[in-house]
């Protein structure tokens, strides 16, 4: 009884230690050659090889298969299925206890939902995921990405991509260091060097991190953003004939918008709207703003600069010589220009005379406009509890100034110097001589009077830019 139960133990364990049948590999062949070489047992197998494990198959020339490793040598027009899935390559080598291919011959990869190429691959058949190395690309209805390396979750449908990561969907581009797309939502999530640019409408924002979700049209960048859209414009100007007559041509101008702030959003459908929340720099030509608000919506041609709440500070904006403050501020562009700007709520207007930095003149009101042609500012509407204080000058020397009260004003302004001040509505105005104000204009100051120096710069903002960022149209 002891030998027969010794002998059952003995036969559960030689049966324990081999793999179940589906662990095995089997290769069959039109021809086969058994070797032994350096004491392993080797069969050659040639013509229309088939090697399947489990539910995979694998085809291709020739063979070689190592026994007791369990593993293959897979030689010419090599292909791999699983259930919908197949692998092309010119060689490959299997590992059985592992149940991975891996080549490095080119590959491609085909499920029936997304095409991966890449030079060189491995794939797990039990965890459907693959891992592709160098010039890989994935190809599918929606969007085309490249990368030096990415891991492919098949049931996920889920990819990770790093290093010089290229997709392009929706007419967007997004480039990183790293990113990871759901393919059936098609959600991605990038990090490190990132960009985004859109060649319809020429924006491009840079950043750290970036979530993209293309079904809503909707993207976050949430770390560092910088958008830049470079912008042609035309203006008029005189011209001078042969014959001495004048006429007017179109003068082309390079504009080159540009934002920074904290976080900025952008919704992509009808609205073509981009938001930029806290700490909010913008620069534009001749205008630049600092705000924690601000809305873009590029299609109407509109800016609009926000006071978050009642303790917040006001934006501030910059145009040339020229300082507004006000709740909140909109600007209206035509063919890339400013056309007019809008000041609602405890507006302020300065302007810093170039020649006499410590003299200001100032405006104040509910409500102002400045309306602008072909670039330059025309003339200034002021709405509403109206305070001005304006400096004289004679032939270019100091005369005193001008302080005044209406409910409303409006300003002419030829070529940069006021020509023309209109006061409507129980108008009240006073002149101080010169020799009241030199070296006292600091005490000649509305209630709303306040000097930033602060005014941010496009080198400012560009130089903020991380070594090593991606410069607009790079691989565009």
């Amino acid at each position: 009884m002891k030998h027969l139960t010794s002998i059952f133990i003995c036969i559960i364990s030689v049966v324990n230690s081999y793999p179940q049948q589906d662990e095995y590999i089997t290769v069959i062949g039109d021809s086969l050659v058994g070797r032994i070489i350096n004491g392993e047992t080797v069969r050659e197998v040639y013509g229309n090889v088939v090697l399947t494990q489990g539910d995979v198959v694998i085809t291709c020339n020739k063979a070689i298969q190592f026994i007791a490793r369990n593993e293959a040598d897979l030689i010419g027009n090599v292909v791999a299925k699983q259930d919908s899935m197949t692998i092309t390559t010119e060689e490959a080598y299997y590992f059985g206890d592992q149940k991975k291919a891996k080549t490095t011959a080119g590959v491609k990869l085909d499920d029936q939902k997304v095409i991966f190429t890449a030079d060189s691959g491995d794939y797990y058949f039990d965890e459907d995921k693959a891992v592709f190395k160098s010039n890989v690309t994935l190809f599918d209805t929606t969007a085309t990405l490249t990368s030096d390396e990415l891991i492919y979750y098949k049931e996920e449908d889920r990819m990770i991509a790093v290093d010089d990561v290229r997709i392009v969907q929706e007419g967007n581009i997004i480039q990183a260091d790293s990113l990871e797309y759901f393919r059936e939502t098609r959600i991605t999530f990038a990090s490190g060097n990132v960009s985004i640019y859109n060649p319809e409408n020429n924006v491009q924002i840079f950043g750290d991190h970036l979530e993209d979700y293309a079904e809503k049209y909707y993207t976050l960048i949430d770390k560092n953003p910088l958008l830049i859209q470079i912008d042609t414009s035309y203006s008029k100007r005189t011209d001078t004939l042969s014959l001495g007559e004048t006429d007017t041509i179109d003068v082309m101008k390079i504009d080159t918008l540009v934002i920074r702030s904290f976080i900025m959003e952008a919704w992509r459908d009808t609205i073509d709207l981009f938001k930029a929340t806290d700490s909010v720099r913008i620069v534009r030509d001749l205008f630049a703003s600092r705000n924690d608000y601000t809305l873009y919506q590029r299609a109407e041609g509109k800016i609009i600069t926000y006071k978050v709440n009642v303790s917040a500070s006001q934006p501030v904006l910059w145009y040339e010589n020229s300082q507004l403050t006000g709740d909140s501020v909109a600007i209206y562009l035509r063919e890339n220009q400013i056309r007019l700007l809008e000041v609602f709520a405890n507006a302020f207007i300065l302007a810093q005379n170039e020649n006499f930095p410590q003299r200001f003149d100032q405006t104040s009101g509910e409500r102002v406009i400045l309306f602008f042609e072909d670039g330059e500012l025309k003339s200034t509407e002021i709405y509403g509890g109206v305070l001005s204080i304006y400096y004289m000058f004679e032939e270019n020397e100091p005369n005193g100034l001008s302080r005044s009260s209406s409910q409303s004003a409006r300003i002419v302004f030829d070529e940069k110097e006021v020509s023309e001040v209109r006061l409507y509505g129980s108008p009240a105005s006073e002149f101080y001589p010169e020799n009241q104000v030199v070296g006292k204009e600091r005490t000649f100051t509305l209630p709303l009077f306040k000097f930033y120096n602060n005014r941010p710069t496009k080198n400012e903002l560009l130089s903020q830019m991380a070594n090593g960022k991606r410069q607009m149209g790079n691989k565009q």
